[in-house]
């Protein structure tokens, strides 16, 4: 996780996949902990990625433009994965412009993405082509919607693991962070960064059998008997651990060490088991959506039945499913579904927080 976090007081939960691309000096490792913190416990990006650490970090952005603009949307995201002190100022002015001291400048989107990328150089976010574990540009939409989905969830599961095993270690114990408050106040920011992640699970899953799997079965009937059978195993284990969850919240801290590792270890197994399901998924299933052939305009109505089903966590979790993904990662999912995806349902997922 690099040696700057050597001598952290913070969890290994708070490590953030944004700390794997741009690591701060040792001397502001403090500032780094205050900056992720928020990723542990499912605060929104805008939370979670802010610091005042580094050189940029003192500069204070102005992004000019209307609330309801996919553009300012967009570029927002953006200037929330650089070190900088971001300011929205709402315009009526159909024109988004970007203000760092004296200097303002107006443009396209992409004029002005390339000019936060020259202007804040860390973390890199632009990539002309899709080219993440070997995909182009004639990968299936919905195939790179779901791979970019998996890494998500699977970061988060991660973390949360992560998390279950420290409270366990401490056997409900204060954290040293505090920030993450009383024992019992921690166990509710765990139970409400579990739920979020279980509500972006389900409606992923709901979303492969609904719009992906049909798709698959009309050519071969029976393909995905495999993963509709996983679905079916990974739920019950995901409702049990927040039941366990729930009844840790009620208990005194200092009586509940068993609790806490039962549910570390419940969280390892159901882990594990998403893990391998995602891989299988991504080896058997997503190349056979390619080898069906279809068409650009049927790609890209399929990956819009795919988020309207998703349209729950893409309204209110959004931030929540980027904080899961590297800069590069995330700026990939948001251009996917800028270039390709429904404006009017595009606008509800990107414009609700700056709306907001």
């Amino acid at each position: 996780m690099g040696t700057c976090f050597s001598s952290s007081t913070k969890s290994t939960a708070e490590i953030a996949p944004f700390d794997l691309v741009v690591k701060p000096p040792a001397v502001v490792a403090s500032s780094a902990a205050a900056r992720t913190r928020g990723s542990a416990q499912g605060l929104p990006i805008a939370t979670a990625v802010t610091s005042t650490a580094t050189a940029s970090s003192a500069v204070t952005v102005r992004l000019n433009g209307p609330p309801n603009s996919l553009v300012t949307s967009y570029l927002r995201f953006a200037l929330l994965h650089k070190n900088v002190q971001l300011r929205f100022v709402p315009s009526g002015d159909q024109k988004t412009t970007i203000q760092v001291g004296s200097e303002t400048v107006s443009g396209s989107q992409e004029v002005l993405l390339r000019y936060i990328e020259e202007k804040f150089p860390e973390p890199r976010l632009m990539i002309w082509k899709f080219n993440l574990e070997g995909f182009d540009e004639a990968t299936p939409l919905i195939v790179r919607t779901i791979w970019l989905q998996h890494r998500s969830m699977v970061w988060h599961m991660e973390r949360m693991l992560r998390w279950s095993e420290d409270l366990a270690a401490r056997g409900g114990r204060r954290a040293v962070d505090p920030s993450v408050g009383t024992p019992k106040m921690e166990i509710r920011k765990f139970a409400k960064s579990y739920t979020q992640l279980q509500e972006l699970m389900v409606e992923h899953a709901q979303m492969e059998e609904r719009i992906l799997f049909p798709v698959l079965e009309s050519v071969d009937r029976g393909m995905c008997k495999s993963a509709n059978e996983e679905h079916g195993r990974e739920l019950p284990m995901m409702n049990g651990i927040k039941e366990d969850i729930k009844s840790i919240g009620v208990l005194n801290s200092g009586i509940c060490s068993e609790e806490l590792s039962s549910l570390a270890s419940r969280f390892k197994s159901l882990q594990m088991m998403c893990k391998a399901h995602f891989e299988e998924e991504e080896k058997d299933l997503l190349p056979m959506v390619e080898a069906a052939e279809m068409g650009k305009e049927k790609q890209k109505k399929l990956m819009n039945e795919s988020l309207e089903v998703m349209r729950g966590t893409h309204s209110h979790l959004f931030d929540f499913l980027l904080e899961g993904l590297t800069p590069q990662e995330a700026m990939q999912y948001i251009d996917l579904l800028m270039k390709f995806g429904d404006p009017d349902l595009i606008s509800s997922f990107l414009c609700q927080d700056i709306v907001d």
